[in-house]
């Protein structure tokens, strides 16, 4: 495929972004966590895109095509880990929980750059080492294969306000609510409902990254209250919006 870079090896490094800045497809040998301090990250791979705000990171495996970029005044944290250090690591994305701990270990290596000193070394295998998947809701918008569903998601994502039943949906795009539930489960392994949810939540994650209040993005998003909305991000993230952009 033309346009997509190989960089061999992956980058550790911390850039600090303007809203829409953007990182073109490419793959790297190495494996990588990019991680948003602050602002929101969409990290785009071929299963769907994740977006993070500053309590997850996304883990890339070496030799997984993708493409980023940030929404708001975001800081990205790039820490690059050889797949010799990691030799049965996980094959495809994942979402990375970031505690306290794994937050200021990202810093720091971002921050030393490559590492190559034995201390440097030590400090990667260590970030490594506390690395694990997060338990929460999922926060990714997957990439939808079949065209019926395609056709939902656009107009869904036209107008998020709208209360759309499935059948009605279906009525639009040509296919009946049975056949749509049953594209949903068969793809995605989840329903209706739960998916338009991931939707609603990447939204509201780029509107508060941009200063948008709660109550804007509630009813942006098509929540049907701010605490309606306030209980959803929770689960999602473990805090509340306000706390964590406070943060």
């Amino acid at each position: 495929m033309s346009g997509i870079r190989h960089v061999a090896v992956a980058p550790t490094e911390t850039r600090r972004l303007s809203p829409g800045d953007e990182v073109t497809p490419h793959r790297h040998d190495d494996h990588q966590l990019i991680y948003a301090s602050s602002g929101v990250l969409e990290v785009a791979v071929p299963e769907g895109t994740w977006f993070t705000p500053p309590v997850r990171a996304v883990w890339v495996p070496g030799g997984t095509l993708h493409h980023w970029q940030v929404r708001g005044a975001t800081t990205v944290r790039m820490v690059g880990i050889p797949t010799a250090l990691m030799p049965s690591a996980r094959h495809t994305p994942m979402l990375v929980g970031v505690e306290a701990l794994l937050r200021e270990l990202i810093i720091a290596c971002a921050k030393q750059g490559p590492a190559s000193a034995p201390h440097e070394r030590r400090l990667l295998r260590v970030l490594v080492d506390r690395m694990t998947p997060a338990h929460a809701v999922p926060t990714v918008v997957p990439t939808l294969r079949d065209p019926r569903l395609r056709d939902v998601q656009r107009v869904l994502e036209a107008d998020l306000t709208a209360s759309h039943t499935l059948g009605q949906l279906g009525r639009q795009v040509g296919a009946s609510e049975r056949t749509l539930s049953r594209l949903f489960r068969d793809e995605l392994g989840m329903g209706f409902t739960a998916w338009r949810t991931q939707l609603r939540l990447h939204r509201s994650a780029l509107l508060l990254a941009e200063g948008h209040t709660v109550t804007r993005t509630a009813a942006a998003c098509g929540f049907s209250s701010p605490s309606a909305f306030v209980a959803a991000f929770r689960a999602a993230f473990g805090q509340t919006p306000r706390s964590l952009y406070r943060a």
